[in-house]
């Protein structure tokens, strides 16, 4: 039997949302009003997505120019969270990066010299409303270094009136329609008896999709001798 030979098989946010309706046992959306609030829901759901761990395709490498004398930079406002961090002195062949280790506040609240300068070897991370902030200890005494990090950036929104794609894998539309499903489903009093079932489906087809998107690189354990 032929096959098509295609795999580009997506659905954009309108089909999302008609298959989470049919689901959720809510027949087709028809009015704005119901698109608006599907739309609203799917913005809540990436939130979700965030909260529950890291999210492969939302990672990006990012580079910050740090300036002589100068400890405390605004990260950009989407960023969720750092993952790895590294000092960077030269380009080219000549580039050479140095790791650099996560201090938690305490440790940078102990330091009794925040001030002294020379080339950074610890960075301290706060998670604002607004947005992130770092501080790199030691303060830069050139303007030679570079910060370089892998950043957990935010699930792009669901935006009112256009016809796009949910920010994800196609492996995760599964996930992202069954969740729609049970977030709609709790908005009706005539679904309440769907809710529990809904509820199930998306946190297995979460699962499933998260399970998938995972990095498989080599992991090894080295005990610390000292």
């Amino acid at each position: 039997m032929a096959t098509s030979g295609t795999a580009t098989f997506n659905l954009d946010i309108h089909e999302i949302i008609e298959e989470a309706y049919e689901r959720a046992g809510l027949g087709r959306a028809f009015s704005g009003s119901d698109f608006r609030t599907a739309r609203r829901s799917l913005n809540l759901l990436s939130q979700d997505f965030a909260n529950r761990g890291i999210n492969l395709w939302t990672i990006e490498e990012s580079t910050l120019s740090l300036t002589s004398g100068t400890a405390t930079y605004t990260l950009p406002a989407d960023t969720v969270s750092i993952l790895d961090h590294s000092i960077r002195e030269g380009t080219g062949s000549s580039q050479s990066d140095l790791a650099i280790t996560r201090m938690s506040l305490g440790e940078y609240a102990s330091l009794s010299s925040k001030n002294s300068d020379g080339r950074p070897v610890k960075i301290y991370v706060e998670r604002l409303v607004s947005a992130p902030k770092i501080t790199v200890w030691p303060v830069p005494n050139n303007n030679n270094y570079t910060l370089v990090y892998y950043r957990i950036r935010r699930i792009y929104d669901t935006v009112n009136g256009s016809i796009t794609q949910f920010d994800a894998p196609t492996r995760f539309l599964p996930a992202i329609v069954a969740g729609l499903a049970y977030q709609l489903a709790l908005k009706n009093p005539d679904t309440a008896d769907r809710v529990a079932m809904l509820k199930q489906m998306y946190e297995e087809d979460f699962d499933l999709a998260a399970t998938e998107d995972r990095d498989r690189s080599d992991f090894r354990i080295v005990p610390s001798i000292t």
